[in-house]
C-alpha cells in the first residue's frame, strides 16, 4: 500500500511539472484529480465561491490558507472546514494591500513548503447596474455620467489590481519549483455585457481575463500554467447580497437556457480539476460557468 502511494504521488508530482511527463506514466484517471498534501491559497475565500475552490481543495486533501478581509467570517469558515478534519487556516488581508498580501503568501508558502495552487478570486461590486433585474427601468445612479468615482476606483482595486497583486505573489513562490496553477475568477461580464451589473464590475473583469491570458503566455516557460473560471449568476454575497433574494434569482433565471441560477458548490468540480493535474495541458483558458448565459437567451 505504502509503495501505491508513493507511485501515485510521484506520477502526479510528474504531470503537474515537477519531473518529465511522457504520456505513458500509470496514472488512471480519478489520480488526475489528487491534489493531496498540495499548498493552496484562496484570495476572498471565506464566503461564497472562494469559499467553494476552498472546500474542494481541502476536501481532495490540499492544505489550504483562505485569505479573506472578513475577519469574522474567516474565524468561522476555517474553525468549521477544520472541525471537519481538513488542513485549512486563515489569514485578514486586503488583496489591494501588497506587502501585506505579499507576506500572507510567503507565511504560507513557508508552511506547506513552498506553494502548489493559487485562486485570484477576491471581488466585489457595491451597487446596481444601469438597468433594474427586470430590465423594466433605468437607474440613474447607475448611469455612466453619475458613476461614483470612489465606487469605481475601489472595483477597480480589487477585481483587478487585486488579480495582478495575487499572481504576482503566486508566480514568485512558483517558479523556483517550475510548477504551479493559478485560477484566477473572471465572469461571464468579462465577454458580456449586462445592464444589471455595475460598468466598473465588468471593465475589471475583462481586464482581469486579459491579464489572466498575459500571464499565462509568460509563465508557462516556468511550468505555471494559468487559467480563468467566468461565473454566470451564482447566489453570493456580492452586491450586498441582493441576489440571495428568490425574486431577484426567479427573474434572472427566466433568461437563463437551463431556467435556474447556481448556487456555490457547483463550482467545486471545475475548481479541482484546474487545479489539479488533469488540466496538466491547459493554460490561458477562461471557461464559463453559467447555465448557457453566454448563448444568448433562454429559448
Amino acid at each position: 500500500m505504502q509503495g501505491r502511494k508513493a507511485n501515485r504521488a510521484s506520477a502526479r508530482h510528474r504531470v503537474l511539472g515537477l519531473g518529465p511527463w511522457t504520456g505513458r506514466d500509470c496514472v488512471n484517471t480519478t489520480d488526475r484529480f489528487d491534489v493531496a498534501g498540495l499548498g493552496a491559497i484562496v484570495t476572498g475565500g471565506a464566503s461564497g465561491i472562494g469559499l467553494a475552490y476552498a472546500e474542494a481543495i481541502a476536501e481532495a486533501g490540499g492544505r489550504v490558507t483562505l485569505l479573506d478581509r472578513d475577519q469574522e467570517a474567516l474565524e468561522r469558515e476555517t474553525a468549521r472546514l477544520a472541525a471537519a478534519g481538513w488542513d485549512v487556516r486563515g489569514a485578514v488581508v486586503d488583496v489591494t494591500e501588497r506587502p501585506a498580501l505579499d507576506a500572507a503568501f510567503a507565511e504560507a508558502a513557508g508552511l506547506y513548503g513552498g506553494l502548489d495552487i493559487a485562486f485570484a478570486n477576491a471581488g466585489i461590486d457595491p451597487g446596481v447596474g444601469f438597468v433594474t433585474v427586470d430590465r423594466s427601468a433605468r437607474i440613474p445612479e447607475g448611469e455612466i455620467e453619475n458613476y461614483d468615482t470612489e465606487r469605481w476606483g475601489r472595483v477597480i482595486d480589487i477585481n483587478l489590481n487585486g488579480i495582478f497583486y495575487t499572481i504576482s505573489a503566486a508566480a514568485r513562490h512558483m517558479k523556483p519549483k517550475g510548477a504551479g496553477s493559478i485560477i484566477v475568477t473572471t465572469s461571464l461580464a468579462s465577454t458580456m455585457v449586462e445592464g444589471i451589473i455595475g460598468a466598473a464590475y465588468m471593465a475589471a473583469k475583462a481586464g482581469a481575463a486579459h491579464l489572466m491570458r498575459n500571464a499565462a503566455l509568460e509563465l508557462a516557460a516556468y511550468g505555471i500554467r494559468v487559467n480563468a473560471i467566468a461565473p454566470g449568476y451564482f447566489v453570493t454575497n456580492i452586491g450586498g447580497g441582493w441576489f440571495k433574494d428568490p425574486a431577484a434569482q426567479a427573474e434572472v433565471a427566466k433568461g437563463i437556457p437551463l431556467r435556474r441560477v447556481a448556487q456555490p458548490e457547483e463550482m467545486k468540480p471545475l475548481a479541482l480539476y484546474l487545479a489539479s493535474p488533469a488540466s496538466s495541458f491547459v493554460t490561458g483558458a477562461e471557461i464559463m460557468i453559467d447555465g448557457g448565459f453566454h448563448l444568448g437567451v433562454a429559448q
